[in-house]
């Protein structure tokens, strides 16, 4: 039996841990990253497998931008879909203050970014004096130009999300075999989840913890990452790039993917994240 880490809340949301068991399940794809595994789930706790923590490299780094593109792959049914075995709205943000995050079905991209993260954002920002009338103004104004701002990506499908990706969401650890010890019986991935190419001596696994998922952009992980500073982030990018070849001008968009985290850290924490915000949406509207 593996050593147990517990997070736990005694007035947790109702579903919060619930919620982030079933997005763990969710991103659990053959041929994906690795999955921190669930040991036990309440109203009050989450138990997890405890990680054992190594220095992240170069070619654990590539290793994951494949995977993710192959977990992106993987799918979903819709823009803002919650996790399969989650109905209802998911969440975002710090396990002692997080923000409710809509899940449901919209029909394209810009419609989904527009109105279930840019005007819940504003709101919550409004509702807790963080943000002004002005700022929830510059959000509409960005979601009345989404269509314009995502070409040419907006013909993609939508990805299956870890949905917080920032940098210390990805642990790096010990390479593990597949059949190694699991709550489940075989390997941490849990039964039937292939990991080609990564037994066969030492080397190091990215491993992914707190997720938001549900149905995005692509592109919206790759910013998360982008936004906190990942360790060896062309490595990542160049992985995936080999799996799955990005959209052109993706660059260009990273900032817009970043907005809305970018705001739920304004709301959640005020500060630097608030002139922040409003520049880059600032810049966005300007086309910079």
């Amino acid at each position: 039996m593996t050593a147990v880490f517990t997070k736990a809340r005694p007035d947790a949301p109702p579903g919060f841990f619930a919620c982030e068991a079933a997005g763990l399940g969710w991103l659990r794809v053959p041929g994906g990253p690795r999955v921190v595994g669930v040991r036990d789930v309440g109203e009050t706790h989450l138990d997890l497998e405890r990680v054992e923590q190594a220095r992240a490299t170069a070619e654990a780094a590539r290793d994951l931008g494949r995977r993710l593109a192959v977990l992106h792959d993987a799918g979903a049914p819709g823009w803002g879909s919650p996790s399969a075995d989650w109905a209802g709205d998911g969440f975002f943000g710090p396990l002692d203050d997080p923000l409710a995050m809509p899940t449901g079905a919209w029909p394209d991209w810009p419609t989904f970014y527009a109105q279930a993260r840019l005007a819940p954002v504003a709101r919550q920002g409004r509702e807790r004096g963080a943000l002004t009338a002005d700022d929830a103004r510059l959000l509409e104004r960005l979601g009345e130009r989404l269509a314009d701002l995502a070409r040419p990506a907006l013909d993609d499908v939508p990805a299956r999300l870890h949905g917080d990706l920032w940098s210390g969401n990805v642990l790096w650890s010990p390479r593990q075999d597949a059949g190694g010890p699991d709550a489940d019986g075989p390997g941490v991935d849990g039964p039937g989840v292939d990991r080609p190419g990564v037994g066969g001596g030492p080397g190091v696994d990215a491993v992914l913890i707190d997720p938001a998922a549900h149905g995005g952009h692509r592109e919206a992980d790759l910013a998360m990452l982008a936004l906190f500073g990942a360790p060896h982030l062309d490595e990542i990018v160049a992985g995936y790039q080999e799996r799955h070849p990005l959209a052109r001008g993706w660059r260009h968009r990273v900032t817009l993917h970043q907005v809305y985290p970018v705001a739920v850290h304004a709301v959640l924490f005020g500060g630097s994240y608030v002139p922040q915000l409003r520049a880059s949406v600032t810049a966005l509207l300007d086309g910079r």
